[in-house]
């Protein structure tokens, strides 16, 4: 007998920290350091990952898989103390001018302040769908999960199992009001974190500069897991399906009412016209 498609999907969200550690996978085979030299180092055989900023250059990997729709999931542990100017990124993207992009950004503060995790989705290289949380948690004490659930009806952003943003496909229905909105859906997408530097925008809208006197700023990753999931188009009885259970819905919801300080949709001074359609 088939398993009915939501308990795929639940058993996809619900992936825990726990349950990665089995699937440990190799850096080494995984990813392709392509920028930075030697201030990425995979370490333990492959079970680690450290990237590091000096005041010369950052770093990035990219991995040597693409994936059209899939759950992704890294742990990471964000740069500690004064990460004033700094970025840290997990991201999935496609290439050329008309990319497709999902993206967790992670803005560096002063000691004590909180990091700010930025989110954003682009689609045919239209972006500008930032939404903007603190953490309720220290990011830089431990290793965290955060994970990425790409179907061909939506996509949802998790932070250790916890949903924080679900972004729809709504391209059948608005694409007839908006020519602008489109859903990620056809470019096979890589994976990608770097470490860099970004003062002039990153902390405080780019008032507060990196101190390099705490310089090598280093940020810690592992356990990165990658599943393929459907490859269709989009389908709404899959979209129903695929609805968060209850307890995640009000998990959701309560992340976003406490923890969420931007969100695209509110911004009535960047919208004066009113907020992009797939706001309403």
């Amino acid at each position: 007998m088939d398993t009915p498609l939501h308990l795929i999907f639940l058993l996809f969200l619900l992936a825990s920290s726990a349950a990665l550690a089995l699937v440990s996978a190799n850096f080494y085979n995984d990813f392709d350091i392509t920028w930075g030299n030697d201030r990425a180092k995979i370490l333990d055989n492959g079970q680690q990952l450290q990237l590091t900023l000096d005041r010369f250059s950052g770093c990035g990997i990219q991995s040597k898989q693409e994936y059209l729709f899939a759950k992704i999931d890294m742990q990471i542990k964000l740069v500690p103390g004064n990460s004033t100017g700094t970025v840290t990124t997990f991201y999935l993207s496609s290439q050329g001018p008309k990319h497709d992009e999902i993206d967790f950004e992670f803005l560096g503060n002063l000691s004590g302040d909180p990091y700010i995790l930025h989110t954003n989705v682009f689609a045919q290289g239209l972006g500008n769908r930032e939404q903007q949380f603190y953490l309720w948690f220290n990011p830089t004490l431990d290793f965290h999960t955060y994970s990425v659930l790409w179907t061909p009806n939506q996509i949802i952003f998790s932070v250790d199992g916890s949903p924080i943003r679900v972004f729809k496909n709504r391209e059948t229905e608005l694409g007839k009001v908006d020519s602008n909105y489109h859903y990620p859906k056809s470019q096979a997408m890589g994976v990608y974190s770097s470490l860099w530097n970004a003062d002039d925008w990153a902390t405080r809208g780019g008032l507060v500069k990196t101190d390099w006197t705490k310089a090598p700023f280093v940020a810690s990753f592992r356990n990165f897991n990658a599943a393929a999931t459907a490859t269709s188009s989009f389908d709404a009885a899959a979209a129903e399906e695929e609805a968060l259970e209850s307890n995640q819905e009000q998990r959701l919801q309560w992340v976003r009412k406490n923890y969420m300080i931007y969100d695209y949709c509110g911004d009535t001074k960047r919208f004066p016209q009113g907020p992009p359609p797939e706001c309403k």
